[in-house]
């Protein structure tokens, strides 16, 4: 307990899923949370169930100007953030054959061109730090693998995890306080992933205990290593990609 204290983060798509268990045990771990979300009821609920220490706003991550609010407002509400997890996204189906346009750029608008607007938002503000600040970006298996049925959520997460290095080596370059890594989760235990597009079925992931091979993991278990990545414990641990696969990434079947 503790390892985030006195530290202010923002986490959006943070109403659901992985958002929401990686704003919870910030929480339990201390820092002050600011929770976004495109639907405000679910953050709300979220945010008041862990108390003072966080507060819910409605966001969209493709608009630009609202970026610049979410951060007045938590500079208003608690101070300058340390920590972004970029974390709000979207999987529709689509291959290369049967994708439109218009579903590819819906979902790489959120998850390329939102996490690009969340960065350059944190950076502007986190290189006036006094201590160190971390960007983390939700990418995806799906980047370091490919993901025919899905091309658009793979094109966009792929590039999320090309843009992590760049903006963690650009920070370096700079001399900013700021750290940028990017997880790549395989399936987790998420409505995202269980609803009937995406198609993982079967019973609830439990919190602890073995998962077996090609199993959906639990939202825990990403949200733990962002709070490795978030804490000065990693000070050391920039532009990297790290998996969360339960080995899926070598072997595949």
């Amino acid at each position: 307990m503790g390892r985030l204290k006195g530290k202010i983060a923002i986490v959006t798509g943070a109403g659901s899923g992985l958002g929401k268990a990686i704003s919870e045990t910030f929480a339990d771990e201390g820092a002050q949370v600011v929770l976004t979300d495109i639907d405000l009821d679910s953050a709300t609920k979220v945010a008041n169930a862990i108390g003072t220490q966080a507060i819910a706003l409605q966001q969209d991550v493709v608009d630009e100007q609202r970026w610049d609010d979410i951060v007045q407002a938590t500079i208003d509400a608690f101070g300058t953030p340390h920590i972004l997890v970029n974390n709000a996204g979207l999987v529709l189906p689509g291959t290369i054959e049967s994708c439109s346009l218009e579903l590819f750029r819906k979902q790489t608008s959120v998850m390329l061109d939102g996490v690009f607007l969340g960065c350059r938002a944190a950076v502007n503000v986190m290189k006036a730090n006094d201590q160190p600040s971390s960007i983390i970006n939700l990418s995806s298996m799906a980047a370091l693998q490919g993901y025919s049925p899905f091309i658009a959520y793979t094109a966009a997460k792929g590039g999320v995890r090309s843009m992590t290095k760049s903006v963690a080596l650009h920070c370096k370059e700079q001399n900013y306080p700021i750290r940028c890594n990017s997880l790549h989760p395989a399936g987790i235990d998420t409505p995202m992933v269980r609803q009937e597009s995406v198609g993982a079925a079967g019973d609830a992931t439990p919190a602890t205990g073995i998962i077996p091979l090609g199993g959906l993991g639990h939202p825990d278990d990403v949200a733990k290593l962002c709070v490795y990545l978030a804490s000065d414990e990693s000070r050391f641990m920039t532009a990297g990609e790290y998996p969360v696969d339960n080995g899926l990434l070598y072997k595949p079947d």
